[in-house]
């Protein structure tokens, strides 16, 4: 393919130089544009200097205009590289008093987004153009998806290095975010109030994995978690407490169809025992009020994939989509073990490398797009032989990847799981009153723990570890608050 011709690359010199004019004029005007405007967006490496400096002078509290410009560039030695003097002055006096500086700062963003769109062009062609076998046509489409959604979200995929002074600013924000939260949580609310206390939400960039053996109820937490989340996200638009960007759940279910996920919430919503809603057997009334829920509730902003089999790229590129057309805050993946890997030749066959690429993906798609990754996962076998079949770190599948690249590992515990499967068998030559006084002591823990559920916090990479205690109700398979320790609902009737 022909070079790309630089010169004849969106930009206009004109609106830069009345930008910076009315900067140097009006230095309060530098608030209006310095949440998207970066010095990187301008096109003449002179400019890209001067807007720097002005950045710097007016974000440590300094005048910024010519004379403090002029003696920067001199003790930095870099006057002539910015015109001297003489085009510093040009600068100033290049915008009127009715300068839009707002306007004209969209104006050079927009030329900027147009390079760049132009220049991901030809690379994407020249890319495609060159026949490499290690470079699939499917790697192609997510490279080039990624880039795109890059220049959609930020305007330039590559962060770089960032001044420190910005970094503070950005997590004093975070801080207040959290002070002006009820329950002072920094993240995503779960719902579950001792959980979030332990966790401080649900956080941006974060990988949560929630691993748990089967039976423990970690698909019921991770629906309940996504219910509330989307709930919480619609309230909070309503109230203008979110940004639109930042609002909505996906949920990619590589186990159950998303007619089966629907009903289990439908079951949490409703309060309808789910055999009720896989059987049909209902009143009218009852039907009538789950239709109504249905009707209330289609708008919540949750998004289900289904697909079995689904490839860590093709759920990196199905999220960037989402968020760049719906929003998205939160992702949901059901789970880790039933994703596929990309493919790769090196990783063919060997399942332990394929999922630590799966994690590595992960834990990049929640940086990528500034939102947390919930990812369920199996557990070994080995648990049910112990005596104390509380899970530890060593219980994770394939566990050496997915333990380095997550921020939080929580475990669902049911005990109650193990204790009801356990009902005493007479022994031979046991006496009744033996056997009475066993079966007594199961049935009394077994009704203690009916309703107790623990997520175990494994690893915390912003926090300490340990144990939150929670309500289950096995009937809606739904976890809630543990209201007190002594107190405990009706059990199994």
């Amino acid at each position: 393919m022909e070079e790309l011709d630089v010169t004849k690359l969106p930009r206009s010199i004109e609106a830069e130089q009345a930008l910076l004019g009315a900067l140097l004029s009006n230095n309060k005007a530098y608030e209006k544009i310095s949440e998207f405007l970066r010095p990187e967006h301008f096109s003449d490496p002179m400019h890209v200097k001067v807007y720097e400096v002005i950045s710097k002078l007016i974000q440590k509290g300094h005048v910024a205009d010519v004379i403090t410009l002029k003696n920067y560039f001199e003790q930095e030695g870099t006057l002539s590289d910015v015109g001297g003097i003489a085009y510093l002055i040009k600068l100033s006096e290049s915008s009127s008093p009715l300068t839009n500086i707002e306007y004209y700062a969209r104006f050079v963003y927009d030329k900027y987004l147009r390079r760049e769109l132009i220049a991901t062009g030809y690379d994407i062609a020249s890319e495609a153009m060159s026949e490499d076998l290690d470079n699939t046509t499917a790697s192609q489409i997510e490279n080039a998806e990624k880039r795109l959604f890059n220049i959609a979200e930020h305007g330039d995929g590559q962060r770089g290095l960032q001044d420190f002074g910005r970094v503070l600013n950005s997590a004093l924000a975070m801080i207040d975010k959290a002070y002006q939260k009820d329950g002072n949580v920094s993240g995503l609310p779960t719902g579950l109030t001792e959980l979030d206390h332990k966790m401080g939400g649900l956080n941006n960039s974060d990988l949560i994995i929630l691993a748990g053996r089967p039976a423990m109820g970690k698909t019921a937490l991770a629906i309940n978690i996504a219910y509330n989340v989307a709930e919480y996200m619609m309230k909070a638009e309503n109230q203008n407490k979110i940004d639109p960007k930042e609002k909505g759940v996906a949920i990619f279910s590589l186990e159950m169809s998303s007619e089966q996920l629907a009903a289990r919430i439908l079951s949490n919503i409703t309060d309808t025992p789910g055999h009720k809603l896989r059987t049909g057997d209902m009143e009218l009334s009852e039907f009538t009020r789950i239709a109504q829920a249905v009707s209330e509730y289609q708008k919540l902003p949750m998004y289900i994939d289904d697909t079995p089999g689904i490839t860590i790229n093709t759920i990196r590129t199905r999220a960037r989509r989402l968020k760049r057309t719906n929003g998205l805050g939160l992702i949901i993946i059901d789970y880790i073990q039933l994703i596929s890997g990309s493919g790769d030749k090196k990783s063919e066959g060997n399942r332990v490398q394929e999922v630590s690429e799966i994690s590595r993906g992960l834990k990049m798609l929640a940086k990528e797009l500034e939102v947390p990754v919930i990812a369920l996962s199996q557990l070994n076998r080995g648990l049910e032989q112990r005596d104390d079949k509380r899970p530890l770190m060593s219980d994770l599948r394939e566990s050496g990847s997915i333990e380095q690249d997550a921020d939080i590992v929580m475990f669902v515990f049911r005990e109650n799981y193990y204790i009801h499967n356990a009902e005493p068998k007479r022994k031979e030559g046991e006496s009744d009153d033996a056997f009475l006084k066993r079966t007594e002591e199961w049935q009394k823990r077994d009704k203690e723990t009916a309703n107790l559920g623990e997520v175990i916090l494994g690893k915390h990479r912003h926090g300490s570890t340990g144990t939150v205690k929670l309500f289950w109700n096995g009937e809606y398979a739904r976890f809630a608050n543990l209201v007190h320790e002594d107190y405990l609902p009706e059990q199994r009737g």
